[in-house]
């Protein structure tokens, strides 16, 4: 037991040091790569091919499912994407809670498509669709299509509040999800040296907003970070004053979860010190203080939002193609109306079902992957007889905290420590890339003995100017 600790503790500092030389450097690279490489005459320099030319935008669960299925086919298959990696989005808030690296939950593009020479990757930003033309706009030059995929995922929902948009934290990306873990350090910092009994609780207080998978789980690594974790890190401070608020704008947790996953949840979450607000709707966050509807005002430097997504718009796509949530309405092979060589898959995409999803399906990542297999299949056929896509619901599941977590699977539902296990599993399986789901499973088993976060760092981005000053 003694040496199993030894190597995983050994294994953990090696992971630390090498997270602080990426975070360090990685983001000066890529500074320098914006202001120095990036020039109007560059081009995408895709090599020319006499197979159709099928262009993908996002790398995301959709998109890059669909060019690891069309690899080494008969397709010359071009990725775009503004980074070179994967995001594995339901990681975030351990992430943010200092739990995992974010490179464990993010996996190099280049190398997830090393074996299919027919793939090419190119890290760019779109600028302009011209469905006429079949061109792409991108910061790296125009690049042309035979067919195009759409699959630029979701981004965060701030239902045109202009006031939380600014103050608020999301978590979307690995990047964001660093700065927040940043700014929960730094406001416990400013309360350990603040005199004002005011401001510390507010510097303690953490409020987030969103009774979602994301919302509850963030919530309750908050409140075991509370619990087992920060009171040995600023044993000055008072952590029975801290609070964490869980807000809701509807009458339960988990809306996409059956009843009974929404009422355990909260019960978890009520029993961890999660003080948790239903049919409470946030008007306003000026930096300081949250106000919702009812009145109730919060003071608070860290809002979570956590409330809600929306489709990611592209410039070129016209306005009627878009509907509720910004998502793109596409037919039952996800192909957009009048361009039947222009397909969305995942979260930009809506895409009805009746009697079964009337309203869309839901914004998870098992409908990406499984929309990614159907046309992949149809793609390979070469559209003779296509299959309709009808969604496999699999199941769902969100976890609150250690041993606790609850899963619904077709018929079937149960919750506490399995629940968690089961959740644990599955996520572990979904990473990419056998050494990150090693540096997971070591993060997790290290927690889970230990009651101990080694993540807890406070990095921030180095730009040119810092260096020059």
């Amino acid at each position: 037991m003694a040496f199993r600790l030894f190597f995983t503790s050994m294994v953990l500092w090696f992971w630390v040091v090498k997270l602080q030389y990426h975070l360090k450097f990685g983001f000066d690279q890529k500074l320098c790569f914006t202001l120095c490489c990036k020039t109007k005459n560059m081009s995408a320099k895709i090599p020319p091919s006499n197979n159709p030319r099928i262009v993908i935008i996002g790398a995301g669960f959709a998109g890059l499912r669909l060019a690891k299925k069309l690899a080494n086919k008969a397709f010359q298959v071009v990725v775009i994407d503004r980074n070179n990696f994967h995001q594995f989005q339901p990681l975030f808030y351990q992430v943010a809670t200092a739990g995992l690296a974010p490179s464990a939950i993010a996996f190099p593009l280049r190398k997830a498509l090393q074996n299919a020479p027919n793939v090419h990757f190119r890290m760019a930003v779109v600028e302009n669709i011209n469905l006429d033309d079949k061109t792409i706009e991108t910061d790296i030059g125009p690049i042309t299509y035979d067919q195009l995929v759409i699959a630029v995922g979701a981004d965060t929902n701030y239902f045109n509040n202009k006031e939380i948009e600014t103050n608020a934290f999301p978590m979307k990306s690995v990047q964001e999800s660093l700065a927040l873990r940043n700014r929960i350090l730094e406001c416990l910092e400013a309360a350990m040296v603040t005199e004002d009994e005011q401001e510390q609780q507010a510097n303690m207080n953490i409020v987030v907003v969103g009774g979602g998978p994301t919302g509850t789980e963030v919530s309750g690594a908050l409140s075991e970070m509370k619990r087992y974790v920060l009171p040995k890190d600023y044993p000055e401070l008072d952590f029975n004053k801290m609070r964490i608020f869980l807000i809701e704008a509807s009458p339960q947790l988990l809306n996409g979860m059956s009843k009974k996953s929404s009422t355990e949840s909260q019960l978890f979450l009520t029993k961890m010190g999660v003080e948790v607000k239903l049919n409470t709707l946030v008007e306003s966050y000026d930096g300081n203080t949250v106000k919702t509807k009812d009145g109730t005002e919060i003071e608070t430097k860290t809002l979570i939002w956590a409330a809600g997504i929306k489709g990611n718009r592209l410039a070129g796509i016209p306005d009627d193609y878009y509907v509720a949530n910004t998502r793109i309405k596409v037919n039952a092979f996800n192909q957009l109306a009048d361009h039947p060589e222009v397909f969305a898959l995942g979260d930009i995409a809506l895409l009805k079902e009746e009697k079964v999803f009337e309203r869309g399906h839901p914004q998870v990542a098992q409908v990406a992957i499984q929309q990614a297999d159907n046309l992949a299949k149809n793609l390979l056929s070469g559209f003779k007889n296509p299959k309709p896509f009808h969604y496999n619901d699999l199941g769902s599941m969100a976890t609150v905290g250690r041993s606790k977590a609850v899963v619904d699977l077709p018929g079937f539902h149960f919750k506490g420590f399995f629940a968690w296990v089961f959740w644990l599993f599955v996520h572990l399986m979904a990473i990419l890339g056998v050494k990150n789901k090693f540096f997971i499973f070591v993060d997790w088993l290290w927690y889970y003995l230990s009651f101990d976060q080694s993540l807890r760092l406070v990095i921030r981005q180095k730009t040119r100017t810092d260096q020059t000053e």
